[in-house]
């Protein structure tokens, strides 16, 4: 995913609604990534999955690099060893991660945990990069760690939870350290490369890791025989719309708009990923899933704050 962390400043700032439609849309997709992961993960294997949502994306991002983008041609030699870190840990962990994640956990509980993301950033720069620690990103992670700890403790037996929700929650944790990872490698990237042209090179990198690791660890590597309809669906949207289509939109939408707006529309992506875990999953609501996304959303609102604070 793209963070406006990563996003170069433009000159001018707009409001207009076809920028806000794009910041809003553009999470509302990234969102739907954690109830799809669950979907393809059950007709899936992991890494022949992973494979094609990369490919997938390249195919969606290649046209909007050529033509948004001066293709590569001022990326120095510094930016290709960021990518492929970028690809390794925010792409390839990232994905492989949250695809065997959900499928031990719920869809509630993981869209939970992905909403610790910015809280999980700022601690990490904090930790590798020196950056300052205030009462709103310790607020943050607290309330994060808080909001992760409830919902799956008071979690009830039965009715839609999973046989290992416990490790299935590591696993997305981990996934979320691999999404930070992924934006703060980003800031390392020059000014002389775009976000579309990193995203294009890092998942076209991260699509050959995948098909090596498919042939080498998949069981049945790019055997297709069992899958649905709503499989094939559900992996095409997940590359197309939340790898390919959402950081066209992040991009362009951010690189306009103020930074107060930017940080705002992130609280769109953990709203539109619980809601979805209800209607494609059939999650029943429980109201631990209520105090648990409710203390990790508190988190994420201080770290809206702190974001539009900085950038503005």
């Amino acid at each position: 995913m793209l963070t406006f962390c990563s996003i170069m400043a433009s000159e001018r700032r707009s409001t207009a609604p076809a920028i806000v439609v794009q910041l809003l849309l553009g999470m509302a997709l990234f969102g739907s990534a954690t109830p799809l992961s669950k979907l393809i993960g059950q007709q899936f294997s992991v890494f022949t999955a992973s494979c094609m949502r990369m490919l997938i994306a390249c195919l969606v991002l290649a046209p909007f690099t050529w033509l948004l983008t001066k293709r590569f041609a001022g990326a120095k030699r510094s930016d290709w060893w960021v990518i492929v870190a970028i690809s390794l840990f925010g792409m390839v962990g990232f994905t492989a991660a949250m695809l065997f994640g959900m499928r031990l956990t719920t869809g509630v509980i993981g869209s939970t945990i992905m909403s610790a993301t910015p809280a999980v950033t700022a601690g990490a720069a904090v930790v590798f990069f020196g950056a300052a620690m205030n009462w709103r990103t310790s607020g943050a992670l607290a309330l994060a760690v808080a909001g992760i700890v409830a919902i799956n403790l008071l979690r009830t037996e039965g009715g839609g939870d999973t046989e290992a929700p416990i490790l299935g929650a590591a696993l997305v944790a981990m996934a979320v350290c691999f999404e930070a990872a992924y934006t703060l490698l980003s800031r390392k990237l020059s000014d002389g490369i775009s976000s579309l042209e990193a995203t294009l090179a890092a998942s076209l990198i991260a699509a050959l890791v995948f098909v090596v690791l498919a042939i080498v660890f998949d069981p049945q590597p790019f055997d297709f025989s069992d899958v649905g309809q709503t499989g094939w669906f559900a992996v095409a949207f997940w590359g197309a719309a939340t790898a390919g289509l959402a950081p066209v939109l992040w991009y362009n939408g951010a690189r306009k708009a103020p930074g107060a707006l930017t940080a705002g529309a992130m609280a769109v992506m953990p709203l539109s990923a619980l809601v979805l875990s209800y209607l494609l999953l059939g999650e029943p609501f429980r109201w631990s899933h209520l105090l648990g996304f409710g203390l990790v959303f508190s988190g994420l609102v201080l770290m809206i704050v702190e974001h539009s604070k900085s950038e503005d």
